[in-house]
């Protein structure tokens, strides 16, 4: 026997609910496929349809949405008019027996990568010179770091040691990978959470279209790259690859609202005019902070 009805004919049969608190009568065409799907359940639960059904309608009623409902609660299904969108998994099972994965949060929504200071030696884990953690953004109290320093690439993540010049003035940065399929969300919450409280926001990434364009996206106000310099003498344009071509539009944009003497100028006529980059791996000088705005 079928007791659970999808996800989907719940929200539909929700409706007619909603519905049905201002009207007498909610009409539904029998051919639709949540109408079938809803006569096949009642048929399994033996509510009767007759009195409801036309040649080709089904006729809903408040008499008949009480008896849905009364058998939902029976069955221990959600309620007609809640949701299980945006609920864990956890959450919904407090709800009912049924999981929604298509609306329920994903388990990752809030978590975030950090590289952090080893927080002491742990029997069976070799002592390393940083600690990667997984954690629940809305766990971090944010006041106890002075900036955040968001990493674009995830080997370079893993590998990071914050021991620039350009970082040594910060007591307790905040390292923090800015996430894939996997963790995007929830960097973009904390750095939502970060911008709110106007403190100091690092890109570090690819000095390349779509790596320059990222930690613009991210919200950051300086990007860490090498001395410009520097960067003139190792940029290569096979750094910067036909495909980021659509990425270089906002960056065009981007230096037109720039100051004249903006540091940013001088990074983006090497990136746009001579089309020339290197990425984050290749980076072997000191790096100091470039303001973005």
């Amino acid at each position: 026997m079928n007791d659970v009805l999808s996800p989907k004919t719940h929200r539909w049969l929700s409706d007619i609910h909603d519905k049905l608190r201002r009207q007498s009568c909610v009409e539904k065409k029998l051919q639709l496929k949540a109408t079938q799907e809803f006569k096949a359940w009642c048929d399994e639960h033996e509510i009767d349809l007759d009195a409801h059904l036309g040649s080709q309608v089904l006729r809903f009623d408040r008499e008949l949405i009480v008896k849905v409902q009364e058998l939902l609660d029976s069955l221990g299904h959600l309620p007609l008019g809640e949701s299980s969108k945006g609920k864990t998994a956890e959450q919904q099972a407090k709800q009912s027996y049924q999981e929604d994965k298509g609306a329920g949060e994903r388990p990752r929504a809030h978590r975030v990568l950090l590289n952090l200071a080893p927080l002491g030696t742990r029997l069976g884990i070799s002592d390393a010179a940083r600690e990667i953690c997984d954690i629940d953004w809305r766990d971090l109290n944010l006041e106890a770091f002075d900036a955040l320093v968001m990493i674009e690439n995830l080997d370079s993540f893993y590998a990071f040691v914050p021991d620039s010049q350009a970082l040594a003035v910060y007591r307790q940065p905040l390292v923090v990978y800015r996430g894939d399929t996997y963790y995007g969300g929830g960097f973009s919450r904390l750095a939502k959470a970060w911008g709110d409280g106007g403190k100091l926001h690092l890109g570090l990434g690819d000095f390349d279209p779509r790596g320059v364009g990222i930690v613009l996206g991210s919200g950051a106000m300086q990007m860490l790259l090498p001395p410009l310099e520097w960067l003139r003498e190792h940029a290569t344009q096979h750094h910067v690859p036909s495909e980021q071509l659509p990425y270089q539009s906002v960056l065009r944009k981007h230096r037109e609202q720039l100051p004249d003497a903006h540091p940013l100028r001088g990074y983006l006529a090497l990136l746009l005019d001579e089309q020339r980059g290197l990425r984050q791996q290749w980076f072997s000088e000191q790096l100091e902070p470039v303001p973005l705005h």
